[in-house]
């Protein structure tokens, strides 16, 4: 999984403190997201990022398939 919130933040010209204020997230949460350093995703988070920055989910995330199988 890649999240593309980096991307969108520069193609907007967003700094993480406007986002921060906008979404009424903390900073230290929102830079997990945007250096891809989460463990599990949430969507309650990613729908208010998808409704702050008016994107689709599919624009702010990707899913990369994993070689190796859950169920080995």
């Amino acid at each position: 999984m890649r999240i593309h919130l980096k991307e969108i933040l520069e193609e907007r010209d967003i700094s993480l403190n406007q986002l921060s204020f906008r979404a009424e997230m903390q900073r230290t949460q929102l830079r997990n997201y945007r250096d891809n350093k989460i463990q599990r995703l949430d969507i309650d988070i990613l729908k208010r990022l998808c409704y702050v920055l008016e994107c689709d989910l599919h624009d702010l995330i990707e899913y990369i398939p994993n070689d190796t199988p859950y169920n080995k």
